[in-house]
């Protein structure tokens, strides 16, 4: 089993206490976004590798040689200011975090997010390339692997299309991403691809992979046996199948652009209720809950 933490919510970010407690204590609870009495819970022994994604890994740096896992880290580094992405820490605090990373996990297990691009006014085409540019130059030798990929419509989009003003990117746009990504990429030692999108940009020089790929899995834990994940769209993601414990509508950063929180009023109520102690991560397990032990 791979443990997925978390595309539902930054847990590096601003849950990490309550991680590291759950991984001392050796299990966690995840309920069913679906089903809200189904709980799983997960013994970390079952646990094979655990992919960190997040936009700030500073807070478990410290804790990082205490995990005794396999470990993967998707970081997500964007050139977006504080309108975009309001409470995500200066990129060079969390630039130095990737480097230290790097050094105790190896460059093969850092992968950088640029991800999601969009175009507009104040982001052209040339902003982008020249962040991308200096980005592989400050990570070189830090990290192997970007990975890019672009604006999507979700509700939280929606609302904010005011602030984000984003444009149609043309064919021209993905030629210009694509030539000038794999140009700053390749200069740096690193591969660049796309993730789930439709144009994959490997007629520009992109990399045709997955973001946790079977090839990766078994690099990982030595296992051959992983389904592909289902939560994903399957015409575009190939990705293994990865248990997330984390909860829609509890990440503080409150990116415009963001698909994890869709209705941004609900996030400060959802972190009320997040207990350190609690074996899940919002709320507590009550009398009603059904338990199952996921294997």
């Amino acid at each position: 089993m791979i443990l997925n933490v978390s595309g539902r919510t930054d847990i590096v970010a601003f849950y990490t206490p309550w991680f590291m407690k759950r991984y001392e204590e050796g299990f966690v609870d995840v309920r069913n976004p679906f089903f809200q009495r189904q709980v799983s819970r997960i013994y970390f022994e079952d646990i094979d590798a655990i992919v960190f994604c997040t936009k700030n890994p500073i807070p478990i740096v410290k804790h990082i040689k205490k995990i005794d896992k396999p470990i993967v880290f998707q970081i997500t580094l964007t050139p977006y200011d504080k309108e975009i992405e309001p409470n995500v820490p200066p990129k060079g605090q969390i630039i130095r975090a990737i480097q230290t990373l790097s050094k105790h996990l190896g460059k093969e297990n850092i992968y950088v997010r640029y991800d999601p691009i969009f175009i507009s006014e104040k982001y052209s085409i040339e902003y982008h390339t020249k962040m991308f540019a200096r980005m592989c130059a400050l990570l070189d030798g830090y990290t192997s692997h970007i990975i890019v990929s672009f604006l999507d419509n979700y509700k939280n989009v929606e609302r904010n299309l005011n602030v984000l003003h984003p444009k149609i990117i043309t064919e021209e746009d993905y030629k210009e991403i694509g030539t000038s990504f794999s140009r700053s990429a390749k200069k740096h030692n690193m591969t660049v691809q796309t993730c789930a999108e439709e144009h994959n940009l490997v007629e520009y020089g992109f990399r045709k992979e997955d973001c946790i790929s079977p090839t990766l899995a078994y690099k990982l834990t030595g296992k051959t046996n992983f389904k592909y994940w289902k939560a994903r769209n399957r015409n575009t993601c190939k990705c293994v199948e990865m248990v997330d414990i984390g909860v829609y509508n509890s990440c503080k950063h409150f990116c415009k652009y963001c698909y994890a929180n869709y209705d941004e009023n609900k996030v400060q109520d959802t972190y009320k209720n997040h207990n350190i102690n609690s074996s899940i991560l919002i709320g507590d397990i009550g009398k009603e809950d059904i338990i199952k032990i996921r294997k």
